[in-house]
């Protein structure tokens, strides 16, 4: 009798678990936090580097295929256009949504002056450490961002995940000129990439062997460094900023079981059922992460194998959504900005939280998809509104968690666009077969 095989998402999920379990066993039973520091998080580093190795080259490959192989310049501004216009209204729905649930929930009134003076007091080196990012942000002008699009050195560019926009830049000219080159040559280009493009995805394979010890290494690590040497303490306070924490969670929850299916029932005929189930590999690596950028890989793998959405929008759509959509990002910011200005006894007017709103749009588009990016954003929305920045210091306790949560949606809005693109692009989008591999 053949031995059964867990598919890779049920492994996965098992990691999470098992890493949950560790890192509480660890706290209580006394476990030193060296021990987990020095020999449990280098696996999880390892994984998380491991997707990090491959975004590059795959979106290198899988971008210039895609566009040369449209063989219309109008069907590349038309899909860019739609593309961009969707995310931009994503994000906006998002902020909104986080801004109505704030201020019904209200849970910054309930911080304590106690509370808030110890969170104050115990985080302001990392508010400081966000605030002066944000800063350097800020000195280099409001143009700064387009100029950054275009790489003065393309190797430079390659060799960090956090320039990914100008990885995009150039593979969009490179596939146009080779849209608008005659010569058989090309041929020999495109097929070169397209063998890089095989390989990328077979390198994915591998790493993706090692996600559930890669996911249980990152877990556990995160449980113990939340807690610290004072886990009664930690908890203490993750207690005290619980309802900050819940106010971000029902935002977030309300993207993923609202506003997406939403958007698939409208243009395409997908259940969301089935597209949720095609893209859980990507969601699950995206909570373990925190960073859309590592999960990009799994994301589009996911999006083009289990949803049947062509190579063409995928490797267009998604990398540019990694970028630029950051839907739970920019919720987040609206709750924080809120909560923290609540907290500290300040009532915002209508045109603050406007500034709010139009601030934390253009801020998740100038925010890196890595881990904590968001909170150096969050700064700009704070001086925006008028808020102290110093106020960061009262969120920094939960905000890894909620970090993981924020990247799913992230990730889950990226997939979502990527079905109504292709969708509205005249494909046939759907489940197509939905994790065969590693059964």
């Amino acid at each position: 009798m053949a031995k059964k095989k867990f598919p890779l998402h049920t492994k996965i999920l098992i990691g999470l678990v098992l890493g949950l379990v560790f890192g509480l066993i660890s706290i209580f039973v006394g476990i030193p936090n060296s021990f987990v520091i020095h020999f449990i998080k280098p696996f999880g580093t390892i994984f998380v580097n491991g997707l990090k190795m491959v975004a590059m080259p795959l979106i290198l490959a899988s971008l210039i295929v895609g566009v040369s192989n449209l063989g219309d310049i109008s069907k590349l501004s038309r899909m860019g256009g739609k593309t961009i216009g969707i995310y931009l209204v994503t994000t906006v729905i998002a902020t909104t949504i986080g801004l109505l649930i704030v201020n019904i929930i209200q849970p910054g009134k309930i911080i304590t002056e106690d509370t808030r003076t110890e969170l104050m007091g115990m985080f302001e080196h990392d508010a400081v450490s966000k605030t002066d990012d944000a800063k350097k942000f800020k000195e280099e002008g409001p143009l700064q961002p387009l100029i950054n699009i275009i790489p003065d050195n393309l190797i430079d560019s390659a060799s960090q995940n956090s320039n990914m926009l100008q990885i995009v830049f150039f593979a969009i000219i490179f596939g146009i000129a080779l849209l608008q080159i005659k010569s058989d040559k090309k041929n020999i280009v495109i097929g070169f990439f397209e063998g890089l493009n095989d390989v990328v995805i077979q390198i994915i394979h591998y790493i993706m062997m090692f996600a559930p010890y890669g996911v249980f290494a990152l877990i556990s690590t995160l449980i113990v460094e939340i807690a610290g040497d004072e886990p009664a303490k930690a908890i203490e306070i993750l207690n005290a900023l619980m309802l900050y924490a819940v106010t971000v969670l029902i935002g977030l929850a309300i993207m993923i079981f609202a506003i997406y299916p939403s958007i698939l029932k409208i243009f395409t005929k997908v259940k969301y059922k089935d597209f949720f189930k095609g893209i859980r590999d990507a969601q699950l690596l995206a909570f373990s992460t925190s960073s859309s950028s590592a999960t990009l890989p799994v994301t589009m793998e996911s999006v083009e194998k289990n949803l049947n959405v062509s190579e063409e929008v995928s490797s267009f759509v998604l990398p540019l959504g990694a970028t630029i959509n950051m839907d739970g990002t920019s919720l987040y910011q609206s709750v924080a900005a809120v909560f923290i200005a609540h907290a500290m006894g300040l009532e915002l007017s209508i045109a603050s939280q406007l500034a709010i709103v139009g601030t934390a749009v253009l801020a998740s588009i100038g925010s890196a998809g890595v881990p904590g990016a968001g909170m150096v954003m969050l700064v700009i929305v704070l001086e925006a509104a008028g808020i102290p920045a110093a106020g960061l210091a009262l969120i920094v306790a939960p905000d890894r968690p909620l970090d993981m949560c924020r990247t799913v949606v992230n990730v889950t809005g990226d997939a979502t666009v990527a079905m109504t693109i292709a969708g509205s692009e005249g494909e046939q989008v759907g489940v197509k077969r939905v994790n065969t591999e590693n059964e």
